[in-house]
């Protein structure tokens, strides 16, 4: 709307108006309102009902109306202020009547000394009959009160309750839809919201109830109160009979009652509509018509029915008045068989729409460009592993997910995506597979309902159970049943369930290939973030001495070691310092783990602060530097392959040692041969940890604990 229009202006100060209206409904209570305006506001407050009303059937989800608890208190007020400021018109000004007997009865306020509203209503609704008049608003107000009321509180404070239990299996559904890719992260934040604005919107309705239920209460209070006060008014002040008096306060007293209990009444019945509105689908119209009509049947039993009824009528068995039951049955058979007809139609329509699509999908060109999408990590389940990530059935191993994101952005410093799930009924019903852009890096096997066991051969052979070995890291293992816990626990076993084995394993895949998972859209996420809180060490570095193709090179070596990049600043700034040296990525790499010598050792540093290496022969450092090659397009290790194979098998021989001690493999070497050292045995041996003197950091001491060397130099 055009904020420049009077309306478009008058509704930009909207708070202001609404400050306006409460202060004017407070003034109603304190200051006599003239009949005409109270004709007026009368008139509106019937109006603001059905307007209500009308919104309550037109929604088609309860928070398109989540202001309704607000509406529905200051409808509540003005509806107050108009009773009480319409009961004092009455006793103030009733006595000033003209009795004109259309129907034998005095019409009070006919001169319009409390208004047209109240005593024309209450002359259309009852005729001038006060016994009616009290029936009929009796009547009301425990409709009202009994039956719309009660029953919107109700559905309001189940609906409250359950809300407020289902929240946290929402949640876990909105994270599971952002884990799986499904989502983003502005849809997810917007469906919290969602969540959280129907548990506050169900709690103010559980509250408004009240309302409707005190206004109920409140109208017959002010009709008992306007009757006692009209026969003292009347009878004290105007010297009237009791006759007189009733006769004329009652009928307006009944009026004033039946003019402001309707709105109500429309109100209550408002509020019962949106509570009821939980599993629509569209405006209560169309519902109604809709699902109605899909069951042509149940009309067609039903005219049958009202047949038969009208059959009966002719009998002195049943006798009922046959003429309605037979026009009624008529009509539902006719509506029936019409809609039968109509949803045959659409049937037929339907599949031949159906067998169109199919020849046209046989006709046009197969679209593969959604088969090309290659999803960065993903995880195929068996079928008896469905309830690990089906929503419906618990998703453990969706909210596990979640924490292993955060695990390794604290400890790598990257930004694991989301993680796709999928069934894959081609595997074993208990196997797994995770792969990395759709190519598989690891998988395994577990069992549902079962703890894995893993320790030693002699302890494990006294579990009954399935042997297995550790997808993770290939350690023995028995898969037991719960009620051997207790057992494996005492014989020194560690404990796992499934959940925690395929979680691990998925950590430890994405730990070993984090580097795969390190793209240049990632590389510019991360420095954009660097970039908002440190602008000065990202503008000097890139893109004006380096690119970003070069910096995302460099961080994958860092990665690629398990060395954090968390310190992203650090390493820009080492960048900025080394790169008039030299472009390489490989040495620029090295430069950073230099600067990063503090995060490296944290890693591998023992309880009394000491790293336990094994060195290389000077001998063998020394044949390694006479074989490094650098060319303009990098440096590479041109190493005799019976040296480099003699090489590897003494490391090989230094590690079983190691590894038979307990201790972790980690090389200690010159700095210029730790990059060549590293490429040789990557292969061999993934997982040695291959160190420079110049990587580790004050205060950590060396204690070396064996030296790789040559038999034949």
């Amino acid at each position: 709307m055009d904020q420049n229009t009077p309306l478009g202006r008058l509704l930009r100060n909207s708070n202001v108006l609404a400050a306006l209206l409460l202060v004017a409904i407070v003034f109603m209570l304190i200051i006599p309102l003239p009949p005409l305006l109270l004709d007026m506001l009368l008139t509106i407050n019937i109006l603001i009902g059905i307007a209500v009303l009308v919104i309550s059937i037109y929604i088609k989800d309860p928070l398109e109306f989540a202001v309704f608890p607000s509406v529905l208190l200051t409808a509540t007020l003005f509806r107050l202020a108009l009773d009480i400021s319409a009961a004092r018109l009455i006793l103030v000004y009733g006595h000033l009547t003209t009795k004109v007997p259309p129907m034998g009865l005095p019409v009070a306020g006919q001169d319009g000394s409390v208004g047209q509203v109240i005593p024309r209503i209450a002359d259309v609704m009852v005729k001038g009959d006060i016994v009616t008049g009290l029936i009929v608003f009796i009547m009301l107000i425990a409709a009202q009160f009994i039956v719309i009321t009660q029953g919107a509180e109700r559905i309001a404070q189940v609906a409250a309750r359950f809300t407020l239990d289902a929240m946290p299996g929402k949640q876990m559904a909105i994270d599971a839809d952002l884990h799986s890719g499904l989502i983003d992260p502005e849809a997810a934040k917007q469906r919290r919201r969602d969540i959280e604005r129907e548990a506050d919107f169900y709690g103010a309705m559980d509250g408004a109830g009240k309302f409707v239920k005190g206004d109920a209460m409140m109208a017959i209070v002010v009709m008992i109160v306007g009757i006692i006060g009209g026969l003292i008014v009347g009878m004290v002040q105007h010297h009237m009979s009791a006759h007189e008096a009733l006769s004329l306060y009652i009928l307006l007293v009944v009026g004033n009652g039946l003019v402001t209990t309707i709105p109500a009444f429309l109100m209550s019945t408002s509020m019962g509509m949106v509570v009821t509105r939980a599993a629509s689908e569209a405006n209560l119209g169309a519902d109604v018509i809709r699902q109605v009509t899909q069951q042509p049947v149940a009309l067609k039993v039903a005219g049958w029915g009202s047949v038969f009824l009208a059959f009966l009528g002719f009998t002195d068995i049943f006798p009922l008045p046959w003429f309605s039951f037979a026009v009624m049955g008529t009509i539902l058979l006719v509506v029936g068989r019409l809609l039968s007809r109509q949803t045959e139609d659409e049937k037929v329509v339907v599949r031949q729409q159906e067998k169109k699509a199919a020849e046209d999908a046989t006709k046009r060109p197969e679209s593969v460009v959604s088969l090309m999408q290659v999803d960065p990590l993903s995880v195929e389940v068996g079928r008896s592993l469905l309830p690990l990530v089906d929503p419906n059935q618990g998703a453990k191993l969706l909210e596990r997910v979640s924490s292993i994101r955060k695990h390794i952005a604290m400890e790598m410093g990257i930004i694991v995506p989301g993680v796709r799930f999928r069934d894959n009924l081609q595997l074993k019903p208990n196997a797994y597979s995770v792969k990395i852009k759709d190519v598989e890096v690891g998988h395994g096997e577990v069992m549902m309902n079962h703890f894995l066991a893993i320790g030693p051969d002699n302890q494990l052979k006294n579990l009954r159970g399935t042997r297995t070995i550790d997808p993770t890291y290939g350690m023995p293992g028995v898969w037991i049943p719960p009620e051997q816990r207790g057992e494996a626990e005492r014989l020194g076993c560690m404990i796992f369930d499934t959940v925690s084995v395929v979680a691990t394993h998925i950590t430890e895949v994405v730990r070993t290939h984090g580097a795969d998972l390190l793209g240049r859209q990632e590389t510019q996420a991360l420095i954009d973030t660097v970039k908002k809180t440190h602008p000065a060490v990202v503008k000097d570095v890139i893109p004006e001495l380096i690119s970003l193709v070069e910096v995302q090179k460099i961080l994958q070596n860092l990665v690629k070691e398990r060395v954090s990049i968390r310190d992203l600043v650090t390493i820009l700034e080492t960048i900025g310092d080394y790169v008039h040296v030299t472009k390489d990525p490989d040495l620029l790499t090295e430069y950073c783990r230099q600067a990063l010598s503090r995060v490296i050792c944290r890693e591998y540093v023992n309880n009394e602060g000491n790293i336990n290496v094994f060195t290389l022969d000077p001998q063998i450092e020394q044949m390694i530097t006479q074989s490094i090659q650098r060319t303009d397009y990098g440096s590479f290790l041109a190493l005799d392959p019976q040296v480099g194979q003699e090489i590897l098998s003494a490391i090989g021989e230094q590690l079983k040692k190691l590894t038979d001690r307990g201790l972790q493999p980690i090389v200690l070497c010159n700095p210029q041969v730790r990059l060549y050292v590293r490429k040789l045995t990557e292969r061999a041996f993934p997982n040695l940890i291959v160190l420079s003197y110049n990587e580790i950091a004050p205060k950590v001491n060396i204690q070396s604990v064996g030296q790789v060397s040559l038999t034949m130099v």
